[in-house]
């Protein structure tokens, strides 16, 4: 879009979505793949000159020295590096002040509320997010824009802040496959673009949470595998291994007991700064016994080593982003629940707006790749993101 128009749109739009939580607007861009792409960057990683607040008044003073390794390459291919975006309190669940784009009464998700926010709306081209429970693709899935989660480890993780590491991924957000393409092979350092069968299989998988998703929801899903019907590919009904029903619960375990462990400084050093939700999350975090967290850790290993037969005979997996489009209120982000055992496989996954609800909010989907081939699902996902239903700005 370039640099003008997104500060225009920011101009006009900013009162009412507050994505930012701060701008540059004398950035300036270089040359290279990404040239004059306009980036946002989630506050939880590190730009240099910038504030890393973690969306926390306990760190509104934090002004980083360097830019994470991520942004450092991102800069490096020519992106304009616009500001920070807001993320929920330690990219947890305490919402910042973002509204959804579509409904400023509704939420954008989180915990990259700001990213899936600007990016939507067309503030930025493109921002960098970061998943660790389902804060990629729900944002995404809420506010009606591309999200790409990659595999575990993809990405470089330094100037980012820890929250989990068995399970810290960072991710993008895009409007244009395109650019999410090539803001992953800049990240990742794989450029190759393998070719895309011309029929795809596509596994229909509701996954072990299908029964929280609504009428609408389960409605949006089914329609969508009508659609690829139609346009010749190969659906299928793919159903998961037994361990990956108790895999939610694992990763919900694994995600508190780990943030206890490398958060709880925070909640001990600043315990009149942080909100009771934090404080509630690292509590129960550290309450957690060591045998239940180590078979927790079982578990997530147990359904790596089934990942090869669930992903067997299929190119990708289609299953719901969100329970539901975005929920009324400011006060929650909603449901990690249809990612969550995702990300504890650490499999790629692209999300993408499949309908629309009369009230004009949309209802996302996602596509999971098996692990390690993020470059193949990123080629495949040209023929889902040619039926997904992105909307005009």
């Amino acid at each position: 879009m370039g640099l003008d128009t997104c500060l225009a749109r920011i101009e006009a739009r900013d009162d009412v979505v507050r994505g930012w939580a701060y701008l540059d607007k004398s950035a300036k861009g270089g040359t290279g793949p990404l040239a004059g792409l306009v980036l946002g960057v989630k506050d939880v990683i590190d730009v240099a000159g910038m504030p890393t607040t973690h969306g926390s008044p306990a760190y509104r003073d934090n002004i980083a020295a360097m830019d994470a390794e991520s942004v450092a390459r991102l800069r490096a291919a020519g992106a304009v590096v616009l500001g920070k975006t807001v993320t929920a309190e330690f990219a947890t669940y305490h919402p910042g002040p973002t509204t959804n784009p579509h409904n400023p009464e509704h939420t954008p998700g989180g915990s990259s509320s700001g990213s899936a926010a600007v990016v939507a709306d067309g503030q930025a081209d493109l921002a960098l997010g970061t998943q660790t429970a389902g804060s990629v693709i729900r944002p995404a899935s809420f506010c009606g824009t591309f999200g790409f989660k990659p595999t575990f480890g993809r990405y470089p993780l330094g100037g980012v802040l820890e929250t989990a590491p068995s399970l810290d991924t960072l991710g993008l957000f895009g409007r244009d496959l395109a650019v999410i393409s090539a803001a992953d092979a800049v990240l990742s350092g794989e450029d190759a673009v393998p070719p895309a069968p011309a029929c795809l299989t596509i596994g229909l998988c509701q996954s072990p949470a299908w029964e929280t998703a609504s009428a609408d929801m389960q409605d949006a899903f089914l329609a969508f595998a009508d659609r690829l019907r139609s346009a010749g590919h190969t659906v299928v009904i793919r159903v998961l291994p037994e361990p990956f029903e108790r895999l939610g619960a694992a990763q919900t375990l694994i995600h508190r007991r780990e943030a206890a462990m490398v958060m709880g400084h925070i909640r001990r050093e600043h315990a009149a700064e942080v909100s009771n939700a934090f404080i509630a999350m690292i509590d129960a975090g550290a309450a957690e016994s060591e045998a239940d967290y180590r078979a927790a850790l079982a578990l997530q290993q147990q359904c790596k080593g089934l990942a090869d037969a669930v992903f067997a005979g299929v190119d990708l997996l289609l299953v719901p982003g969100a329970p539901d489009a975005a929920p009324a209120g400011l006060i929650a982000t909603g449901d990690p629940v249809f990612q969550r055992i995702w990300t504890a496989l650490g499999a790629p996954c692209f999300g993408f707006p499949a309908a629309w609800r009369g009230d004009g909010l949309p209802l996302g989907l996602q596509v999971i790749g098996a692990l390690g081939t993020d470059r193949q699902l990123l080629s495949n996902a040209r023929a889902i993101a040619a039926l997904a239903a992105i909307r005009e700005i």
